[in-house]
């Protein structure tokens, strides 16, 4: 006897039974169904999250990268001694006495000699042509004159901030239609630009100041810049930091591997956990009435908003040191405690020092949290205040008025000249900058130093 099918025989296809793996039964296709769902579902969410990110992000760079230009005007000034030393003696005590009202005439008859020499033809007065020019130039002017004396007498090469209306009009943020009704320029001017433009007076490039510069008054937009704002979000993060880490870590190793198990540590550890979801304005409220009005710290002083974010940041960081703490295995400890180490030898001669990667990622992500917040700034007074010159050592930076970035980001915004608001999404594209640099500063710490047990 044999199995073998006669080679003339027709193929026949097994037919799977009741209960073959085979065959998929109705509960069966409804859970995998359910499953293609759910994955759909979340390749949905992750495409409409991926297209809200690039739309964020190309407005932001579409908005904010013709902050980092400005137009420039070159002309040439002469500066008569006559006018601006009438002793000649080049005494810097005379010199200053001339006020930026004695430089305007020099800018005015500049401007009448350049047009002159290119051969543009104008109807308009020297004070209307200088117009182009920012309200800046003559201080611009005159602290160069005073910063070196023995330019006087001599005809020098300028490059002054064109205004904010000329500059926008080279970035088709104004255009003649619009200025209508806009008593800073006219349509007069632009034709001047066009020509000057043309004649390679005027043009646009890398504006530095915008990132070293300080804020400026509303009459002079193009003037603005982040850094002295950028030097106060700094001292912040220096309290910060001198004050959040000892703090939040010191708390943290006492609370997981000191304090007793019972109901105050518990109410303690569920009061933490509930001041991270604490708003932030709630921490400038209790920054004003604490720091200010009680204490009278200095109002708008980077001291100040350096001990309200600290406040906002030390449950975020006693948060991460204890899951770093915890993360540690007990084996660690009782190894320790094993060959004779005390309970203090255990936790800052082993525990502490493996736990230290996660500690140094979760300070970070708090300082870039802390860096970002603009609310608590709002009721210290750290907006609406104009620094017009950096500070000129530490106990300057800590407690002299000064902004911070996302209030002086704030405070752009807020201003009616669109050159403003210009600049205000430039300054979002550096405060993304830092944000971004911290948290990658972070993940590479985290990676670098991360122990798998």
């Amino acid at each position: 006897m044999s199995d073998a099918t006669h080679p003339s025989a027709p193929a026949v296809t097994p037919v799977p039974g009741k209960g073959s793996l085979l065959i998929q039964d109705a509960r069966t296709q409804k859970r995998n169904a359910a499953e293609r769902r759910f994955k759909a579902y979340g390749i949905i969410a992750i495409t409409i999250g991926m297209l809200m990110l690039i739309t964020l992000v190309y407005n932001i760079l579409s908005r904010g990268t013709g902050a980092f230009q400005q137009t420039f005007v070159t002309i040439e000034v002469t500066l008569p001694e006559a006018k601006l030393d009438k002793n000649g003696n080049r005494n810097i005590d005379d010199i200053k006495k001339v006020s930026t009202f004695g430089y305007a005439p020099l800018l005015r008859s500049a401007f009448e000699e350049k047009t002159a020499a290119l051969g543009i033809q104008t109807g308009m007065k020297s004070k209307e042509m200088a117009g182009i020019l920012s309200a800046s130039a003559p201080a611009q002017l005159r602290d160069f004159v005073i910063a070196d004396p023995s330019v006087i007498g001599t005809t020098v090469a300028f490059e002054f901030l064109a205004s904010g209306r000329v500059d926008g009009y080279l970035k088709d943020r104004v255009s003649r239609d619009s200025i209508a009704n806009d008593n800073n320029i006219s349509v007069a001017q632009l034709d001047l630009v066009d020509q000057l433009v043309a004649a390679g007076s005027i043009e646009k490039r890398f504006n530095l100041a915008f990132i070293t510069g300080s804020d400026s008054s509303d009459a002079r937009p193009e003037a603005a810049g982040m850094g002295v704002s950028m030097l106060g979000s700094l001292f912040m993060m220096l309290v910060v930091l001198a004050l959040a880490l000892p703090i939040g870590v010191a708390a943290s190793i006492y609370l997981e591997e000191f304090a007793p198990k019972n109901w105050i540590t518990d109410i303690i550890e569920v009061n933490i956990s509930n001041l991270a979801a604490v708003p932030s304005i709630v921490f400038g409220i209790l920054g004003l009435a604490v720091f200010i009005n009680y204490m009278h710290l200095p109002t708008s002083a980077p001291l100040v908003g350096g001990l309200v974010l600290t406040l906002m940041t030390l449950p975020t960081i006693i948060i991460s040191t204890r899951a770093s703490l915890k993360a540690v295995p007990p084996s660690i400890r009782d190894a320790a405690l094993g060959v004779g180490a005390s309970k203090m030898q255990s936790v800052f001669h082993h525990v502490l020092p493996l736990a230290a990667p996660g500690i140094l990622t979760g300070t970070i992500i708090g300082l870039a949290q802390a860096l970002g917040e603009t609310a608590p700034l709002l009721l210290i007074g750290m907006v609406g205040f104009i620094a017009s010159n950096p500070p000129d050592s530490i106990a300057s930076g800590l407690l002299d008025p000064n902004s911070a970035m996302p209030a002086q980001i704030y405070e752009w915004a807020k201003r009616a000249d669109p050159a403003f608001y210009e600049r205000a999404w430039g300054g979002i594209i550096i405060l993304l900058v830092f944000l971004i640099t911290m948290n990658t500063i972070a993940v590479i710490l985290r990676r670098r130093f991360e122990r798998r047990w």
